[in-house]
């Protein structure tokens, strides 16, 4: 069997492999080439792993992202209105509890649970 030499850490490893065995890093593209499938693997010498994390901010999503005190205060003082519904940017919603009160109360006692286990900040 052939062998070949990783182009990071110069450790010999098998000639069909595409990740090195020694240093964790991609030595070859998949697919024969083509673009596609990239792997990111970092090996360490330490005993512990350890990974990039990419994070994606919501401007990138198009989502708005929300204060949940602000939206909790809103809602607990003046959920039967929609305060709470306008701040997140939910119009429609809005005009409905502020038509109806809160849904009749139902709603703004929901809403003011599903704020309280929500993350701060969240994203709507």
């Amino acid at each position: 069997m052939e062998d070949k030499f990783c182009k990071f850490c110069g450790e010999k490893i098998p000639f069909d492999a595409i990740v090195c065995t020694k240093c964790g890093r991609q030595v070859e593209k998949l697919d024969g080439g083509k673009e596609g499938i990239v792997i990111n693997n970092v090996a360490n010498s330490s005993a512990a792993a350890t990974a990039e994390v990419t994070t994606v901010s919501p401007a990138s999503t198009g989502r708005k992202t929300v204060s949940k005190w602000t939206s909790f205060a809103l809602c607990f003082f003046g959920g039967y209105l929609g305060l709470h519904k306008f701040y997140e940017g939910k119009t429609g919603m809005g005009v409905l509890y502020l038509c109806t009160f809160g849904l009749c109360g139902i709603g703004w006692i929901i809403d003011i649970f599903n704020i309280l286990g929500k993350s701060d900040p969240y994203e709507v």
